[in-house]
């Protein structure tokens, strides 16, 4: 087990840890299933009226996987997949409908409940080459594939833009899927699908990224590949399972769907598959040096280098941090640094200031964070500062934090309730010498103006 090891996963402190803060909140899971429940019921309703089939649905992707994580950053959607089949007897091209006529449905229906007041539809998008999509006002979406299904048969087709079918069956990959995790297996499968699909929607724009089922793919094959009993921790298996994907990417680009050989699942352009393996070599370094770092701080800070602010750090007291810090002096002495850090918050002429810390402030305060005892540092060293959001509201809007910046400053704004954390690292050479958190506490309310305007009856009429 690595030195990080309970920084990604853990039963006792459960959310400060990286598997935490990447999925959704109960609140926001609670909210897609109502809308996707609701959903589900209007389009079997309205599609069956529309093309005088019978209809079923069936939940699929991350949700259905239990792989889902939370947006990257506010201006990006959680993600849903809904499917809706059309049933008939026979082939799909034994019917009046063609795989053109499916999409055109969904999309009217969706163009229909999207109009209707009483639910949380925003707007519906142009259709999609395999799916119509709905955007809902809770920051998610939800695609919607169209199928034939031939329950006789137990046999799909995919309705795609090119009006022709394509052979896709999401329920037989979820049953590989569950057969080939097993009950034993499959939580820490899910929790490392997770960490890899956070991983590259902070590293890959979204045209050059990996899809959902690709990663799910690579990381449940790569997990059987291993001598499980030779590790224990989630940062360990996800050093060796990255290893296991370079390894075999760079035998080969293709990545069979499991349940039908013949569909690759990779459709990446060469060029993005070399870049997607460059960056698996990257996240390999990164594990190898998090791995042969002395303190779980130190682990925590090169963690963070893969996956920014979702990352967490290791609280304050931490008792086996302290018996690390001292195994370390003894055995070795290394230059330290103890970065003091002055803060000072306006809001309407108001000013705050506090000293590794400040709080509690209202909303709408610029803060600026300065490293006080900056003359001290060695030469060379390096300044960085990251933001770590937490509570509801920062929840809520996925905004769970950003690297603010380096150098000996920088400022930010205080704009949700509860508190919330600058973490500052100095480095020199690369590696550690100093760290600290400054807890920034903000209340609910905004401040007022400092002279509210007089009531007109109070002002001189002019004469």
């Amino acid at each position: 087990m690595g030195i990080a090891a309970s920084l990604f996963y853990s039963t006792s402190d459960t959310e400060n840890c990286l598997d935490w803060r990447v999925r959704p909140s109960d609140e926001q899971y609670d909210a897609q299933k109502e809308r996707w429940n609701d959903l589900a019921d209007y389009l079997r309703d309205d599609l069956a009226e529309r093309s005088d089939c019978s209809i079923a649905s069936w939940l699929q992707g991350s949700y259905k996987f239990g792989t889902q994580v939370r947006p990257a950053g506010p201006e990006q959607e959680f993600d849903i997949d809904l499917g809706v089949y059309f049933r008939w007897s026979g082939e799909p091209e034994d019917s009046d409908h063609d795989a053109s006529d499916l999409k055109k449905m969904v999309q009217a229906s969706l163009k229909d409940y999207s109009s209707n007041d009483d639910n949380d539809a925003a707007s519906v998008g142009e259709p999609r080459a395999k799916c119509s999509r709905v955007h809902f006002d809770d920051g998610f979406h939800i695609d919607v594939p169209a199928y034939h299904l031939d329950g006789t048969r137990d046999a799909r087709a995919l309705a795609t833009a090119e009006n022709k079918w394509e052979d896709s069956d999401p329920k037989a990959i979820y049953n590989w899927w569950k057969d080939t995790t097993g009950d034993a297996d499959r939580a820490r499968c899910r929790r490392l699908v997770r960490y890899f699909k956070m991983w590259t929607a902070l590293r890959f724009e979204e045209e050059a990224r990996p899809s959902s089922i690709l990663l799910t793919i690579l990381v449940a094959e790569a997990f059987q590949q291993l001598d499980k009993g030779n590790f224990t921790g989630d940062d360990e298996f996800l050093r060796e399972i990255t290893q296991e994907i370079v390894n075999r990417l760079n035998g080969s680009y293709r990545v069979p769907n499991p349940a039908n050989t013949e569909e690759n699942l990779n459709r990446l352009s060469s060029d993005n598959c070399s870049a997607f393996v460059g960056k698996l070599e990257d996240l390999l370094a990164i594990a190898d040096r998090a791995l042969a770092a002395q303190t779980k701080t130190a682990s925590a800070e090169v963690w963070s280098e893969a996956f920014d602010h979702f990352f967490p750090v290791p609280a304050a007291g931490d008792e086996e941090e302290a018996v690390l810090k001292i195994a370390e002096s003894r055995s070795l002495a290394t230059l330290k640094f103890d970065p003091i850090v002055n803060v000072r918050a306006t809001n309407r002429g108001r000013v705050f200031t506090g000293l590794d810390g400040i709080g509690p402030i209202p909303k709408g305060c610029e803060i600026k964070f300065t490293l006080a005892n900056y003359q001290a540092l060695p030469a060379g060293a390096t300044v960085s500062w990251m933001v770590r959001n937490s509570g509801k509201e920062a929840e809520d809007i996925n905004d769970l934090g950003h690297r603010a910046g380096e150098g000996i400053s920088v400022a930010r704004d205080s704009a949700y309730r509860g508190t919330h954390f600058m973490d500052v690292a100095i480095k020199l050479n690369g590696l550690l010498i100093g760290s600290k958190r400054i807890p920034v506490t903000v209340t609910g309310l905004g401040m007022p103006p400092r002279n509210l305007p007089r009531p007109a009856w109070t002002k001189l009429r002019r004469q």
